[in-house]
Parts: C-alpha cells; sequence; structure tokens
C-alpha cells in the first residue's frame, strides 16, 4: 500500500512538469507582446528592453523556463506580476484559501442535497417522486452558474434582505455562491447515486439482510450506500477539482478575490506569469484530490486493499525467489 502511495506521489512530478511546460508554451507563442500591452505603443526601445530584461523575457524559450522552474523549487517563487510588480506567490497565498473554501462549501452542499435525492429517487423508481427528483435533476444539470447566481442575488438579497449580494468573509456570505455552484454539482451527483444505488439494490446480499429481518434504515446506509460509494466519491472529487478551476463566473458575480478571478484578470490583460502561477496550482490539487480519491477506494472497498497488499507480497515473494537463486 505504501509503495503505491509513494508512486501516486512521484508521479505527481511529471505531471506539474508537463502542465507548466503546456502553458509556458502556449502563452510564450502566443501573440501579444507583454511590453507593449504594460508600457503601450508609444514605449521607447530602451524602456522596452528594461521591461524584458527585468522580468527575464530577453532570454531563449528554454531558459526562461528552466529559470522560472528552478525558483518554483527552490525558492517557492513564482515571479512577479508585470502589471504591478506584485509577487505572485503572495498573490496565489491570498487567493487559495478562498477559492479552496468556495470548493469545499459547494461540495458540501452537493453531498447534502445530491446523495439524500438520489437515494430517494432509487427507492421509489419510476414513481411520482422519481420523475420530479429526475427533472429537478436536470434543470440543475442543464441551468447556467451566472443565471442561477444573479436570480438568488435577486431573491434573497434585495427583495427579501436575508443574506448578503457580495463578499466571502464571514459564514453568511458563504450561503449564496455555495448554492450557486454546489446546485448544478448536485444534481450531477444525485444522478450518480440513483444509478449506482439501483445498481446495488438488486444484488443477493440486499435480499438477504432483508430476510435476516434487518431495519431498512441499516440497509440502506450500511449495505447499498456503502457498496455504492466509489461512483459517488468519484463524481464527488471529480467536481471539487472542477470547482477549484470553474469557480470564474461565481467569483465574478459575488465579488470574491478567488484564485479564478486572478487568474481571468490575468488573462484579459495579459500578465502570464500569474496566469501560469494559477495553472499549476490548480494542477496540483487535482493531483493531491485524485491520490486522496485513490487512498479512499482502498478504505471503502476491502477488495481494493486486498489487491495492493497482495502486490506488495508477490513483489517481495519474487524478490525472495531470485535472492535464492542467486545464491
Amino acid at each position: 500500500m505504501w509503495k503505491f502511495i509513494v508512486k501516486r506521489i512521484l508521479w505527481v512530478i511529471p505531471v506539474l512538469l508537463g502542465a507548466s511546460l503546456l502553458v509556458f508554451t502556449l502563452l510564450y507563442f502566443s501573440p501579444g507582446d507583454p511590453a507593449t500591452t504594460f508600457l503601450g505603443m508609444n514605449a521607447t526601445e530602451e524602456e522596452t528592453l528594461e521591461f524584458n530584461v527585468k522580468h527575464g523575457l530577453d532570454k531563449p524559450f528554454f531558459t526562461q523556463y528552466t529559470n522560472y522552474i528552478k525558483d518554483i523549487v527552490t525558492e517557492f517563487d513564482f515571479g512577479n506580476s508585470y502589471k504591478n510588480n506584485v509577487s505572485v506567490s503572495q498573490r496565489i497565498k491570498e487567493t487559495v484559501p478562498l477559492t479552496f473554501k468556495l470548493a469545499l462549501c459547494s461540495v458540501l452542499v452537493m453531498i447534502l442535497v445530491g446523495i439524500p435525492l438520489g437515494i430517494i429517487s432509487a427507492l421509489k423508481q419510476y414513481s411520482i417522486l422519481d420523475n420530479i427528483v429526475s427533472v429537478l435533476g436536470m434543470f440543475g444539470v442543464s441551468m447556467p452558474n451566472f443565471w442561477l447566481g444573479l436570480q438568488l442575488i435577486l431573491l434573497f438579497a434585495l427583495k427579501l434582505r436575508w443574506l448578503p449580494a457580495s463578499g466571502f468573509n464571514t459564514p453568511v456570505q458563504y450561503i449564496l455562491p455555495s448554492l450557486t455552484l454546489g446546485i448544478a454539482a448536485a444534481a450531477s451527483l444525485m444522478r450518480t447515486t440513483r444509478s449506482a444505488i439501483l445498481e446495488v439494490m438488486r444484488q443477493d446480499y440486499i435480499k438477504t439482510a432483508r430476510a435476516k429481518g434487518q431495519s431498512e434504515g441499516i440497509i440502506i446506509f450500511r449495505h447499498m450506500l456503502k457498496n455504492a460509494l466509489i461512483p459517488i466519491i468519484t463524481v464527488v472529487m471529480a467536481q471539487f477539482s472542477a470547482l477549484m478551476g470553474n469557480a470564474i463566473v461565481v467569483e465574478s458575480i459575488f465579488s470574491i478575490p478567488g484564485l479564478s478571478k486572478m487568474m481571468i484578470e490575468a488573462v484579459t490583460t495579459r500578465d502570464y506569469i500569474v496566469v501560469q502561477g494559477a495553472v499549476l496550482v490548480i494542477a496540483f490539487t487535482c493531483c493531491v484530490v485524485n491520490l486522496l480519491m485513490d487512498l479512499s477506494y482502498a478504505m471503502i472497498d476491502p477488495r481494493i486493499k486486498a489487491q495492493y497488499v497482495n502486490q506488495g507480497k508477490k513483489a517481495r515473494y519474487k524478490r525472495k525467489e531470485v535472492v535464492k537463486q542467486n545464491e
């Protein structure tokens, strides 16, 4: 098991290098010149040269890339913004917690809404309640986040005046942004939960549990839900990774100075060094989430954990056999 964990952690390194090289290459060869963008068309050659030298843009492509990676590895330095010369590392430290908190709250909404509705829909298959939940799920999946966010602001902030329309500093301010992102994700989770529960509830061990006289609550949560958790966890983890990078609209609507908003502002102003740092952080988050997802599989399903353990035993047995043959 530990060998698998170490292997997955080591795989993070080439993934991050590949993501950084891809983004760096795309931004390097994209049209436009940062010096012209920030200094203006009337900038002199001396000013342009000074700007390029200051930010290391006068060097060849591979020299720029290797210097960029070396600064990140040795000093955790993502460079300075072309726009205001502020440290990108400092901006990432300020914005990542807000986006992470928003994604976490949205996932919580997704779980609290999607899993119960999916279970109810599966247990009441083909009933009126099942049809209503399915229609709501289709509506939630197809509903744009920006429209839902604006409607929630109009209803709860302007008309009812129950909740603030912007900000993300107090628990009350978490509600509207989390609902905006969480409802659409809950619709996807609800459909996945329904399918997983329908597949599990027809198994023989469910019939055996009912024949033994176990209560319906124990059957649902201990036998059905537990054995249907793998696809559910897959959706939850995938949605969390997606929300870390797709919260741009919600952060703009609710004036949340998060990572996604910082990245889209950097794209519009051609502040490429900020874009590179934001993409690397999102890629690292996705790698960590995928690792946690694989570990959660082993914790939930003993068969998967036994597979990793057996692979380790087989590897140790082969090594012992090789040693014996050499002797």
